[in-house]
């Protein structure tokens, strides 16, 4: 079974296939695995060379290969059988207004219960988390934005930073989570393309040229997993004196990238048992995929956060 997450970050490597080994080469050496404990490569180095063997190798172990730029998802190189089914994508364009509200209103649900649940785990006696997990089981218009605001504010005091305001392109640990999302998008997007969904016809967000709503869409209940993650990044550093993480041209380490992708790795929960946040996103598509084809929301599953075993840590 294929399951592990190769990181390239070295600069400059070379990969390539031998025997059916994953080499990675170096000025500190040459590191392999066998191709077929490999689920997917993700590759940041901008000196990184590969050979048309080695691509064709990936392709045959149906292996997913991410080429980033600055930690976003620059190409998806995906086996040529895994093309765009075509009778879903009819369904995904003519898809009826109310089946897509719906999917997005269960979804939405899912993200804003995962906020509470999250915050819940650092800040267990906070007395607004009664009305905010109200909030994330209503139908106000804007709860979305209501959510991410309380979920922000409580993530700041229980991280002690008071002077945090979440924004993409604000400094501070704000680096630290656009790269776990990056992360997190590259997942989604493999998913996607592995089980024939074009992410261009999304359920909520915009279509607009060069993007990928649906896979937007479908990453909003899995961002506080990574939330969680980069919380417990800070508090690692903090208690090792660390200060970098708040530089905001130094902070995404090699380090931290490795502690990200373990994110994917992590167990949680799903019903009875746990899982690895990676298979816990491909079933969570696959669910989509489904009521897709059935023209209702049942079939689909929205991800709940019921156990991360280091949520509260």
């Amino acid at each position: 079974m294929s399951y592990h997450i190769i990181s390239i970050d070295e600069s400059p490597c070379k990969l390539s296939v031998s025997r059916g080994q994953l080499l990675a080469r170096s000025e500190h050496g040459t590191q392999q695995i066998p191709l077929e404990d490999v689920a997917s490569i993700i590759i940041s180095s901008l000196q990184c060379s590969m050979s048309n063997h080695f691509l064709i190798s990936a392709a045959r172990a149906r292996i997913s290969v991410i080429i980033c730029d600055s930690y976003t998802p620059a190409a998806l190189l995906l086996p040529a059988d895994r093309a765009t089914d075509t009778a879903l994508l009819r369904h995904l364009a003519d898809m009826p207004a109310q089946l897509r509200r719906r999917l997005w209103e269960k979804t939405l649900t899912a993200k804003c219960l995962n906020q509470h649940k999250l915050a819940s785990g650092w800040l267990p006696e906070h007395p607004s988390l009664e009305a905010f997990e109200q909030l994330a089981r209503s139908n106000k218009e804007n709860r979305e934005g209501d959510c991410a605001r309380r979920f922000w504010q409580l993530f700041a005091e229980a991280a002690g930073e008071a002077t945090f305001r979440r924004g993409r392109e604000a400094g501070g640990c704000n680096p630290l989570f656009n790269y776990a999302y990056a992360i997190l998008l590259s997942c989604i997007l493999r998913n996607l393309y592995a089980l024939g969904i074009d992410p261009a016809f999304g359920i909520c967000h915009s279509s607009r040229a060069h993007a990928a709503p649906l896979a937007y869409d479908l990453m909003e209940p899995f961002r506080p997993a990574f939330d969680a993650n980069v919380m417990r990044w800070i508090r690692m550093q903090k208690e090792q004196g660390d200060d970098t993480w708040r530089q905001a041209e130094s902070c995404i380490t090699r380090d931290y990238r490795r502690h990200i992708l373990g994110t994917l790795l992590a167990e949680v929960g799903e019903e009875e048992d746990t899982i690895p946040l990676r298979l816990a996103i491909e079933r969570s598509i696959r669910s989509f995929r489904a009521a897709v084809l059935a023209s209702q929301t049942t079939p689909y599953q929205a991800w709940k956060l019921t156990n991360i075993k280091w949520a509260g840590s």
